[in-house]
This record gives structure tokens, sequence and C-alpha cells, in this order.
């Protein structure tokens, strides 16, 4: 509104004052004329306006800021509330931060012993700027809603109350699935009819694909007797009798990784 309670249709221009709170009593003329005056672009029309202050000049100092506006006449406004704000000396940034393919997702590491908590930032392929993705109170993190073959960014920004550092990164990575499947545990070996009978416990990872059965005769090498084995459970009918067995087990996953083998099993055919 105008001084003569008139809508204000058209902004003439913009008074934006910042500086340090003096000491010794206020007085808002001495202030403006002491402060800082920041650029600001008048607006054709009235409405909200954001604008970013550099504060390296004020750390560690309480400043005030307050503002006017002008009509095209350049009558000036009353000045408005005075805000004061306390500029804190800004966090270290956290360093050497590495964003590594794990077998959980992707891990997060970095430096930075001061801070309190920090914001995890991605950006996925496609996506036009990071997304706030966690706050964590330790310098380390695992994503583990990430996709095989699919480019990430990462960032990692030191908070301490109400004070931030600037953000570490980019950290670029691809994850790509190189880790094999458990190695099968619990393998038993059993007469059967005219067979040895195989068991063990059955793998639940989420890309599993299938075993391989493996044997020796007479204590000599393991050779593959089976593959595409589906089920924890292998029926060897190619046996002779008298003969000691050894048997172990791997398991695969969709990508094509093996385990390492199981611990062997040992029997005598009947």
């Amino acid at each position: 509104m105008t001084t003569d309670g008139l809508a204000l249709r058209a902004i003439g221009s913009v008074d934006l004052r910042v500086g340090v709170n003096p000491s010794g009593g206020f007085d808002r003329d001495k202030w403006a004329a002491a402060s800082k005056r920041i650029d600001i672009p008048a607006a054709s029309q009235p409405g909200p306006v954001h604008t970013e202050i550099l504060a390296q000049e004020f750390v560690g100092k309480e400043i005030l800021a307050a503002v006017r506006v002008g009509n095209s006449r350049g009558r000036m406004s009353e000045w408005s509330n005075v805000f004061a704000v306390n500029i804190e000396t800004p966090l270290a940034k956290p360093s050497d931060f590495q964003a590594r393919t794990s077998p959980d997702g992707v891990r997060l590491t970095w430096n930075a012993p001061n801070e309190s908590s920090f914001h995890i930032f991605r950006k996925a392929d496609q996506e036009k700027e990071p997304a706030l993705l966690a706050t964590v109170d330790k310098p380390e993190y695992v994503d583990a809603s990430v996709e095989y073959g699919k480019p990430y960014e990462y960032y990692v920004q030191g908070i301490h109350e109400k004070t931030e550092s600037d953000a570490a990164g980019p950290a670029p990575v691809i994850p790509t699935d190189i880790f094999p499947p458990a190695v099968p545990s619990g393998l038993t070996a059993s007469i059967g009819i005219g067979a040895i009978e195989l068991a063990w416990e059955r793998n639940t990872e989420s890309d599993f694909k299938d075993y391989q059965v493996y044997r020796s005769e007479e204590d000599g090498p393991f050779v593959k007797i089976a593959e595409s084995v589906e089920g924890p459970v292998y029926s060897d009918r190619k046996i002779e009798s008298g003969k000691h067995y050894k048997y172990r087990i791997t398991a695969a996953d969709q990508t094509g990784n093996v385990s390492e083998p199981s611990q062997p099993i040992e029997i005598i055919a009947p």
C-alpha cells in the first residue's frame, strides 16, 4: 500500500541493507548509513522476493538486515522490521569423499571430524538436480536403493546445529555386480537307493540363479558332475559300490558370478 492507502502497482526501487549490529545503542538511520547496500533489481510487480548474500565478511558477527521500497517517483517507504542473525564460522567441507560399489549397494565414506550430522544428496541418471537422500550422524552411508548399471552422483554436506558446510562432490559411480553369492553351507551326504543323496542350505539372495555339483573319486581331483541345479538337493546315481567319494557345491548368480566351493563332504558308496 502507498502512504495514501492505495494499492502499490509498481516498485521503483528496492533498498536492502545489511550491516553489523552496532554496540552502544541502535540508531536506525546511522546503522543504515554505515551498512552495506545489496543490489536488488526492482520487480515490475509487488510480490515475494528472494536473494542470497555472501557472508564471508560477517563471519563471527551479529548482523542486522532491513529493507525499504520506493515508488517510480523516488519516494521511499519506512524501513521494514530489522532482522538479526549471527553469522557463525562455516564448517569445513568433508574431505576424501568416495563412492564405491559394495555387496549391499553403494558405500559412501568421507572425513569430517567436527560435524554432528551430514546430509547425503544423490543425482540419478536423467535427473537434473541432486535430491536429499538421507541424513546420518556418521561419516559413512550405504545406498541400498541403487540399480546395477545405472550412473549416480553423490554429494555430502556437514551440519552442526544451524551451520552447514559446502557440499563435497560429485562422487560418480556406476554400480556393477562383481560380488559372488554366499558359499553354500550345511552340505550333507546320505546313502539312498542306488544313489548318494546330497542336501544343503538354500540360497536366499535375490539374484541367485543355480548350483554346480563337484565330485572327487578316491581322493582324485574334483570334477563337475552337475550344473544348473536350481534346488538345494542332488542325487548322484553314477556311483560304484565301495568307492570313496567327496562332494562340494558352488552357487552362481544371474550375472555369472560364482561362489567359492562349500566345505567338502565325504562318503563311501555302499
